[in-house]
């Protein structure tokens, strides 16, 4: 599947991003660790998040789709998870089979976890060391640091105090998770704050969790099944909002988006970076949410490094787009992390962008990024990474001439209708699917 775009004069109107995808895997995982029933409203019915619901299906929870993006789930419980009759195939989702290993950590019986030729590639020791720690088997490629992974967990692992060489919600997650079937509480310390989607619901299901001096700690203990909204994905809105931001005269609101203080950081860049954002309508269930309006702004150039990093990493490939613009230079630090997302994203942000003339000097932590360029319309490729292919469909708006995206159908792991929502807010058929 491929792209078509052509530049817009406009972008105006209200839109709506898909659920949380983070907030909808663990939402789906805890239901499944639960006693009793879980109601989950917004869950993103993305292929990511769909693979979790398959996973939880398979290892014995009833899933029941009530509506569009609303599930129920009863519980299984910690102790009465069985052995799937298959392997587990996590595709292209990274949060599904990280988070699976520490649900898998308490299970005293052995699970095989694959995924797709990307997710294959990407690294599991930083979650399967301290997870061995505790005393659980994992063995498969490279060590048993590369899917496919078995694991085979334990009723009684043990605690202690995780240290974590990078800020990572999934690693921290996993740990978490795996703590509940500890024998005394268990501490992750991490060198920054990473998202807390994980303590947050942890709470909600009823777990004993505290968060001190940089730390978060998980007494053992069962879950009870709740009620979950999820709020609109900030990630997927990053994409809307830098749009609007390049577009001339765009003016867009963006209804019930996320907006936890440990996912902001890319409107705190854009922020310094002068764009104008407004929040209304804020809320809290959980998570707090607002509306997000947005119009046409004059962006300057700035730095992002150190704790803004795990704040913003999944939308750098939408702030190199805005920096392209920008006046000044831009740049991005101490983010070796994207080097293994879903693509390269160092490597392909300078190389895909680059074609379409965007000046970008790869780093080994990041980028540099000299702004005001006009952007040419090129053939680019997402490589099959989603916030690539996301990114470079923003640029196509802005940029003189045709653009045409290869591999694109990875958008539907976390932004299934986002050429819809584009095409809507433009006013007419800007972008266009072809297979």
């Amino acid at each position: 599947m491929r792209y078509r775009i052509h530049a817009v004069g406009r972008l105006t109107g209200g839109a709506e991003v898909p659920g949380d995808k983070s907030v909808s895997h663990r939402a789906a995982l805890l239901g499944a660790l639960a006693d009793g029933p879980t109601e989950i409203h917004g869950f993103l019915e993305s292929e990511d998040c769909l693979r979790t619901i398959a996973a939880v299906q398979a290892l014995g929870a009833d899933v029941t789709r009530k509506g569009p993006g609303h599930y129920r789930i009863q519980g299984a419980g910690r102790h009465a998870l069985h052995e799937p009759d298959d392997v587990i195939d996590c595709g292209n989702s990274g949060t599904t089979a990280r988070l699976l290993l520490g649900v898998l950590a308490g299970q005293p019986f052995w699970t095989m976890l694959t995924g797709d030729a990307s997710l294959r590639r990407r690294p599991m020791a930083r979650v399967a060391e301290p997870l061995h720690r505790m005393g659980v088997t994992v063995v498969g490629r490279a060590d048993g640091t590369r899917l496919p992974l078995a694991v085979r967990g334990a009723t009684s692992l043990r605690g202690g105090e995780f240290v974590t060489p990078v800020a990572s919600a999934q690693v921290k997650s996993a740990i978490l998770l795996a703590g509940l079937s500890a024998d005394g509480p268990v501490t992750v310390r991490e060198p920054s704050p990473s998202r807390d989607h994980s303590e947050r619901m942890l709470r909600r299901f009823g777990a004993r969790l505290t968060v001190a001096d940089g730390a978060v700690t998980i007494t053992p203990g069962d879950l009870r099944g709740t009620t979950v909204q999820v709020p609109g994905d900030i990630s997927s809105a990053a994409f809307l909002i830098v749009a609007g931001m390049l577009v001339p005269g765009a003016s867009i609101t963006i209804a019930r988006a996320g907006v936890n203080p440990t996912r902001t950081g890319m409107l705190d860049a854009l922020e310094a970076m002068g764009a104008r954002i407004g929040l209304s309508d804020t809320a809290e269930d959980g998570e707090p949410t607002a509306t997000l309006a947005v119009s046409t702004s004059r962006l300057r150039g700035t730095t992002v490094s150190g704790a803004l990093i795990p704040r913003l990493i999944d939308e750098v490939p939408a702030l190199a787009v805005a920096a392209a613009l920008a006046d000044g230079v831009t740049e991005v630090r101490d983010a070796t992390e994207l080097r293994v997302k879903e693509s390269d994203r160092v490597a392909a942000v300078a190389r895909e962008l680059g074609r379409m003339g965007a000046r970008i000097e790869e780093r080994p932590d990041g980028l540099v990024i000299t702004g005001g360029s006009e952007l040419q319309g090129a053939h680019v490729s997402s490589g099959g990474d989603h916030r690539m292919a996301m990114a470079l469909t923003v640029a196509g708006l802005v940029a003189r001439g045709e653009t045409l995206i290869e591999d694109t159908a990875c958008v539907a792991t976390s932004f299934p209708r986002f050429v819809d929502v584009l095409n809507a807010l433009a006013g007419h058929e800007a972008i266009t699917v072809e297979s």
